[in-house]
């Protein structure tokens, strides 16, 4: 079934670097590579270590009248190096409050390595992906998924822009459940407005089911966000 949703994020965002690349200034905190603290928050190849936690609310779904979802996601970013290479590496474990088919409890959950390259332009990397089957029968696919990530960003005065691409297909599981075999397109924008603030697109993963030939998730989604500091913490708040 197609399904078409309007996604709502309300997302606190604490983040840490590396001291020696930090640059603490009140307008404009910088984080590794020179992009600002908030850019860098919302590019999923920043070499920012990071901790999240967000609500995703769905306020309709394409063909299902009035039916909504909601679900808790903690997500962790740890950047390492290893063998002269930068990585990044990302866990999404996700909690469903609210769904029209799914019960309410722990997800499955992912995790990626990204390798990542700056270039002049910006910066762009190349890892994998894998599916963890911790949702169960009841939240989850039952299935371990793997495959390629890849993705780029641009870099202007003021400007983010560009593309992440997640591949899971499925390498293991219950014999009697569906495969998951999905490719994610995930858009990636955001503008400097400058006091903190910045504007751009929320975490709108648009998802192509190969097992079905067509689209299985089409979010529409926007973002505001303010960048403040707790007793020197930088933390990110967005809706």
């Amino acid at each position: 079934m197609r399904r078409t949703a309007f996604a709502l994020a309300f997302t606190a965002l604490i983040a840490a670097f590396a001291p020696a690349q930090a640059q603490d200034t009140q307008s404009s905190p910088a984080a590794p590579g020179g992009q600002s603290l908030g850019q860098a928050a919302s590019d999923p190849t920043a070499s920012l270590m990071s901790f999240q936690i967000n609500d995703w609310y769905t306020a309709k779904f394409h063909g299902l009248d009035d039916q909504t979802a909601n679900q808790l996601v903690f997500r962790a970013v740890i950047p390492f190096s290893t063998g002269g290479f930068d990585h990044i590496f990302r866990a999404t474990v996700p909690f469903i409050t609210d769904h029209p088919v799914a019960d309410s409890g722990l997800s499955d959950s992912t995790i990626f390595d990204l390798v990542v390259f700056g270039e002049d332009w910006g910066r762009w990397g190349v890892g994998a992906v894998a599916l963890l089957p911790t949702g169960g029968k009841d939240s989850g696919a039952e299935k371990w998924g793997l495959g390629p990530a890849l993705g780029f960003t641009v870099s202007s005065p003021g400007l983010l822009w560009g593309v992440f691409n997640q591949n899971v297909f499925t390498v293991a599981g219950d014999d009697d459940r569906k495969d998951v075999n999905i490719s994610i397109f995930q858009p990636i924008l955001n503008h400097k407005l400058g006091a903190g603030w910045s504007v751009g697109v929320s975490d709108m993963n648009l998802t192509y089911d190969w097992e079905g030939g067509r689209f299985s998730s089409l979010p529409l989604g926007a973002k505001v966000s303010k960048l403040v500091r707790f007793a020197g913490t930088p933390v990110q708040f967005s809706t």
